[in-house]
């Protein structure tokens, strides 16, 4: 069964609340967490540089090479568990990638700001395939030019959110910090990024 299709304007936004059974998200969640060389990643915030609010990791091709606030990041190897994701994904969904952004947020003081993932190496129209594992975070989309224009999202264990055609020229989205008592959640984020380009991390 496909993705379902949000009412979003100006954006093609797909979710899956279950795209992976219970069994599958278990495992994958525990072999990530244990077998990732998680980072600080330094990133440069009002002119100075700060450590990213979460714990993250690079994953892809050879040629995925990203080169953000000054600092080169070389892809490390797919993890065995990572790959039968990635082939389905293609298959499934039409997502071609040759490379993952892990990122841990460890409770919820770790979040990731507004952004939007509309660095020229990922394209005119990129896919963004968002795969969550472990605790369910609040995920919200909000309009660049009408920001009342929002839509909130709750991303549990398992769940699959595509982002793609204008949604990323015209949205930005962020997961907010909550003050709440949460666990731990990996977020996946598979993309295509042409060789040889800066982008954002």
């Amino acid at each position: 069964m496909p993705p379902e299709m949000l009412p979003l304007p100006d954006a093609e936004v797909s979710f899956d609340p279950h795209w992976l059974v219970p069994e599958a998200a278990d495992g994958l969640f525990a072999a990530l967490r244990d077998g990732i060389a998680w980072e600080t990643h330094r990133i440069r915030l009002f002119g100075r540089e700060v450590d990213s609010p979460r714990l993250s990791c690079w994953i892809g091709d050879a040629e995925a090479v990203y080169r953000y606030s000054g600092t080169r990041f070389e892809p490390r190897p797919w993890p065995s568990v990572l790959r039968p994701i990635r082939d389905r994904l293609a298959n499934e969904q039409g997502v071609v990638s040759n490379s993952v952004l892990a990122n841990l947020y460890r409770g919820g003081r770790d979040a990731m700001g507004w952004h939007s993932d509309d660095e020229p190496e990922l394209g005119p129209a990129p896919v963004i395939a968002s795969i969550s594992l472990g605790a369910t975070r609040r995920f919200v989309l909000k309009h660049r030019r009408e920001p009342d224009r929002k839509l909130a999202l709750q991303l549990g264990h398992g769940s699959l959110l595509l982002m793609s055609g204008e949604t990323q020229r015209n949205y930005r989205h962020a997961l907010p910090r909550t003050a709440r008592p949460v666990g731990e959640r990996i977020n996946l984020t598979f993309r295509r990024v042409a060789s040889g380009n800066s982008g954002r991390l």
